[in-house]
């Protein structure tokens, strides 16, 4: 069986980490954001295709200095081609059922039964759902007691949403939806699902946690909520202030007489001076942050240098700036 993994556009509401690099190497809890969902994958999945234009090369070189326990294809997108697009542009890799995965998220779903479940309904599409609180920034369902799907309901207004629960981005689709895919700028959520609907399209529900990691708010909630799941501090070290127990500092990280955390991450070759507070912020490789700190619910990336005595609350400081045109 193959998986698409779709992780098209280039990030710009994570910039400048992105400028650095493209939003699927982004690291979430020390470990790229691809990773995490190539790893989640059975092991009846035996090639990942990832269709990739912004920044191929980087995926390419992570991928050749990282070689994967799985196999892992890139195919060149030469211009943005949309959800339903990009898996049309891998077809020819495609040789039966195939998942397709949103790849800027984390979440708890577990792909072999979400495999199973497609097989049990004899589904033609299975799309995995996630209940929300508010349905207006989403696509919404309307599914009966079987889990069959019958209508698709795009950003309603809270009156008018008959469901809560939401397209959480994983797809098991049957070699045909291929057909129903046309050249071009294609989305399956907005064009392919609706043709595609009265042959069979089920809905699996699933608990635990479900990240868009896509914004610095978001990509912090991801770290926060793996943190939660189970994540615990590596490396407890004899500082004359505390880290937090939902703190992860990592070994080859340097933090002395600092308060780190809660819902922190040091990574290695970090470093941290005396008298810093860190709450609520992640730290790349390598970044320097001065005595006297405080950097609150905010990214550092790799090799940025933050004077002492500074004070940084919701950014995102990257070390590069945008290519010239």
């Amino acid at each position: 069986m193959k998986a698409v993994l779709l992780v098209g556009g280039k990030g710009t509401r994570l910039r400048p980490l992105t400028y650095r690099i493209p939003k699927p190497l982004v690291p979430v809890m020390g470990k790229p954001l691809m990773m995490h969902v190539i790893d989640s994958l059975p092991v009846e999945v035996d090639e990942t295709i990832i269709p990739v234009g912004y920044m191929r090369e980087a995926m390419e070189g992570y991928l050749k200095e990282h070689p994967p326990s799985r196999k892992i294809t890139i195919v060149e997108e030469k211009q943005p081609m949309g959800t339903g697009g990009a898996v049309k542009n891998v077809e020819d890799y495609i040789d039966g059922d195939f998942l397709v995965i949103n790849g800027d998220s984390i979440s708890s779903l577990d792909m072999r039964r979400f495999i199973e479940f497609h097989r049990r309904k004899k589904a033609f599409a299975t799309i995995s759902l996630w209940e929300v609180e508010d349905p207006t920034p989403f696509g919404v369902v309307d599914m009966d007691a079987d889990g069959r799907i019958h209508r698709f309901q795009e950003k309603p207004t809270r009156e008018e949403a008959f469901s809560l629960l939401i397209n959480a981005g994983a797809y098991a689709l049957d070699y045909e939806s291929l057909d129903y895919i046309a050249d071009g700028f294609v989305s399956m959520e907005r064009e392919v699902f609706p043709r595609i609907l009265d042959r069979g399209t089920y809905g699996m529900r699933f608990d635990g946690y479900w990240v868009d990691c896509g914004t610095r708010e978001n990509l912090l909630n991801a770290y926060r909520t793996l943190m939660k799941a189970g994540a615990q501090c590596r490396e407890r070290r004899d500082c004359e202030r505390a880290i937090a127990d939902t703190a992860t500092v990592e070994n080859g990280a340097a933090v002395e007489g600092a308060s780190i955390g809660p819902y922190t991450y040091i990574s290695k070759g970090a470093v941290v001076e005396p008298g810093s507070q860190i709450t609520g912020s992640v730290l790349f490789e390598d970044a320097r942050i001065g005595p006297n700190c405080r950097i609150i619910d905010s990214i550092v990336d790799q090799g940025v240098v933050v004077p002492g005595g500074s004070v940084i609350e919701s950014q995102i400081l990257g070390a590069m700036e945008p290519a010239a045109e």
